[in-house]
């Protein structure tokens, strides 16, 4: 009877020696992973829904990793994916050997219970990667923290940096049919018919805008471009106070000129003061910072540069009550 292979590369020395914790089984699914290649290789249309969830660094051994790669090559040249054709592509780029030859490329079409549950048995391969992600990032993150010469900013930079790789890496953005989608936008629809206001998103308050736009509406990235002291900043934060105080829409601003005591001085001044010129000797009426106090917004000129750390800080802010 012919030894069952298993990959060399299913053990955990590299990832103890990576993570410095010795001892502990990193999350896998290696089972899973063979049922997962066992199916592409035995229903064509599953590597479709594969797609979906995990790229081939999900798999945890080299020898699966290499095997997906070999079968994603097949799909992306329209070809059949199947036993034979996985073992002459992985022959031709002379890697057959390096993952157990033909004999383990048959093992693995006998390991599927069945390929209808392939969707699911991604998911845990994909989860299972995100967990290994995010080991490695705590482990570099810890390593780095104990390195006295790191600068504590950049440190900070790197760790959310980090994070969010992860984070971006772990989210799936399904398509939608036709039919879903029309649903929401009848749905929007809907709800704008019972808006008694003009605008169905959220006024800026100038009116010539607002009619072009209908006031900004949800997912829009809104870009102000200008000449140097053309008064973009004046501009902007005039909106944000209309928003704020006019609309009573809570509102973050993050500014990389501005403190955050300026801004405020800025947005308690007269309207005619605050439109023609943003100064630090503003005008500061008690009845102006009363009506600030009251709003559920956020201000302020946050300690970072990086694009990845400002979009942490308005994630947060967002996730906050009132913003």
């Amino acid at each position: 009877m012919a030894k069952e292979y298993t990959p060399a590369s299913r053990n955990r020395e590299a990832f103890a020696a990576m993570t410095d914790t010795p001892g502990n089984v990193p999350p896998q699914a290696v089972e899973l992973e063979e049922a997962v290649l066992g199916a592409l290789m035995l229903e064509k249309d599953s590597i479709i829904t594969v797609q979906e969830f995990i790229t081939p660094e999900a798999f945890y051994t080299e020898e699966h990793r290499t095997i997906y790669r070999a079968i994603e090559e097949l799909s992306t040249e329209l070809k059949p994916i199947d036993l034979y054709t996985v073992t002459e592509r992985l022959k031709v780029r002379k890697e057959l050997q390096k993952v157990g030859g033909a004999s383990y490329l048959a093992q693995l079409t006998q390991k599927v219970g069945s390929a209808a549950n392939v969707e699911f048995h991604a998911k845990i391969i994909a989860q299972k990667y995100v967990q290994r992600e995010l080991i490695r990032s705590a482990t570099e993150i810890q390593r780095r923290s104990y390195d006295e010469s790191t600068d504590v900013t950049e440190l900070i930079g790197y760790a959310e940096s980090e994070i969010f790789k992860v984070a971006e890496g772990h989210v799936k953005r399904s398509v939608q049919s036709s039919k879903d989608l029309l649903a929401k936008a009848l749905m929007q629809i809907e709800e704008a018919s019972k808006n008694t206001s003009a605008f169905n998103g959220v006024p800026s308050g100038f009116m010539a805008i607002d009619r072009v736009t209908l006031g900004w509406q949800l997912s829009d990235l809104i870009i102000v471009a200008a000449r140097p002291s053309m008064g973009k900043t004046a501009f902007v934060l005039s909106m944000a106070r209309n928003m704020a105080v006019d609309h009573e829409r809570p509102v973050a601003f993050f500014s990389l000129e501005m403190s955050s005591v300026q801004l405020m001085m800025a947005l308690s001044s007269p309207k005619r003061v605050f439109r023609a010129t943003i100064s630090r000797a503003a005008v500061l009426r008690p009845s102006s910072g009363a009506t600030w106090s009251r709003r559920p917004s956020r201000w302020g000129r946050p300690p970072f540069t990086s694009t990845i750390r400002r979009r942490c800080r308005s994630s947060n802010s967002a996730r906050k009550p009132g913003v």
